[in-house]
């Protein structure tokens, strides 16, 4: 799992978690079993939790109230409104979202632009060397295989 953990400038406080599950953290086990309950224990203090799930595989994180169907998913709890969360699921065909990092007051939320993000990390770590060997898993549905040929560039 990686986190980013943002702190208050004054007291060095936490405010915010921005969470990304791995894939061990998706499957039961010791892995999983600690992030639950590193959340767990997110979820019951003063610390918003930002968990953005960009992997296609494996059961969701458990949460409070339903989940719609998606692909990927960002999920924003602000302390001070829990149990209730915000939710933004994002489709495989969609650009990720521009999603709110709350922090504390009067401090409006920081923008956290996913869709950026994932070029900038894209670029600088050189994925178009090698993304596209093999074959994505979990497999893409049939309709998602068609749309993404369209991105594979041709072998040489």
């Amino acid at each position: 799992m990686g986190s980013c953990v943002p702190r208050d400038r004054r007291d060095r406080r936490l405010v915010t978690v921005i969470d990304l599950p791995s894939p061990t953290n998706k499957y039961a086990g010791p892995d999983r079993e600690q992030y639950l309950g590193k959340r767990g224990r997110l979820l019951a203090s003063s610390t918003h939790l930002l968990e953005i799930d960009l992997l296609r595989g494996g059961p969701r994180m458990p949460f409070a109230a339903p989940m719609s169907a998606c692909d990927y998913y960002a999920l924003v709890s602000r302390m001070e409104k829990r149990p209730r969360a915000d939710f933004w699921p994002i489709r495989l065909r969609e650009p990720l979202p521009l999603i709110p990092v709350p922090l504390r007051p009067p401090d409006p939320d920081a923008q956290l632009d996913l869709q950026a993000v994932l070029h900038h990390i894209y670029d600088a770590a050189r994925y178009g060397q090698y993304i596209y060997e093999g074959t994505p898993q979990p497999a893409l549905r049939a309709a998602d295989q068609t749309w993404a040929q369209q991105f594979i560039p041709p072998r040489s």
